[in-house]
């Protein structure tokens, strides 16, 4: 007896096995949850699901605490890479990272990624650089780049008013303590394939006892950006990504 339904061939796990639920607070066309996604499952591939210690900043993600399978701890804001040193030096067997926002890392915490690279810590840093702070109402941060509109740049950020920004990524690999630092986007298929290599590249160098690492994810934000959720992956080539120039900016 023949049939004319489609035989359904199983495609995997929509969701990563390390995170407990798809559901988020996030706006529509935000690049984060791609990019939590890419950590969640290079964690699960590097065998080390029951060995990871996250240290949360604050920031739009700190939402995703409540529903990632992994042991997690809020620090102050800008302080988790200290935390996460504290948490590396009492358990230097598990591997140890760092989930930030550019307001978070660049804005309140410089000195605390600054010197955490500088002394060598074997911690993984991840920052998600949208160019805004995306929680508190979308206003400027140390990343944004020229020209580019917030909250409180509304005809653009001026370099003689607000400053340049501060390219963290090519800063941090000028450090001696740094070991691998790269910056990849999700903005489009290609580009997650490329920056979730250069995220199991940084927790490989962790746990082959390397020094710090540290993983740019330039991501998108469409409401902060003041452009149709459809144009942000685009804006974000054309704004963020002609500064933070995504790249392998340092191995070791």
């Amino acid at each position: 007896m023949t049939t004319d339904e489609p035989v359904l061939h199983p495609v995997g796990e929509k969701l990563p096995s390390l995170l407990q639920s798809g559901e988020h607070d996030l706006c529509p066309g935000c690049g984060e949850p791609v990019a939590i996604r890419i950590l969640l499952e290079t964690l699960a591939e590097l065998g080390l699901s029951t060995s990871t210690i996250g240290v949360v900043g604050i920031g739009c993600y700190t939402a995703f605490a409540r529903t990632l399978d992994v042991d997690l701890v809020q620090a102050l804001h800008g302080r988790a890479p200290s935390v996460a040193t504290g948490v590396k030096r009492m358990q230097p067997d598990k591997a140890v990272f760092t989930l930030q926002g550019d307001g978070d890392m660049v804005n309140e915490g410089l000195q605390e990624v600054l010197h955490t690279a500088a002394r060598g810590e074997n911690v993984t840093c991840v920052l998600l650089n949208n160019g805004v702070f995306g929680e508190t109402g979308g206003h400027m941060t140390a990343t944004s780049v020229l020209g580019q509109r917030t909250k409180t740049s509304l005809t653009g950020r001026d370099a003689e008013y607000h400053g340049y920004p501060i390219v963290i990524g090519d800063l941090l690999a000028q450090l001696e303590g740094a070991a691998y630092i790269a910056r990849g986007s999700v903005q489009n298929a290609g580009a997650v394939a490329h920056t979730k290599r250069m995220m199991r590249k940084a927790f490989e160098s962790q746990m082959a006892g390397g020094g710090f690492s540290m993983v740019e994810v330039l991501t998108m934000c469409p409401t902060g950006w003041f452009v149709p959720t459809a144009e942000g992956p685009g804006y974000m080539g054309d704004t963020l990504g002609q500064v933070h120039v995504m790249g392998e900016l340092k191995t070791r």
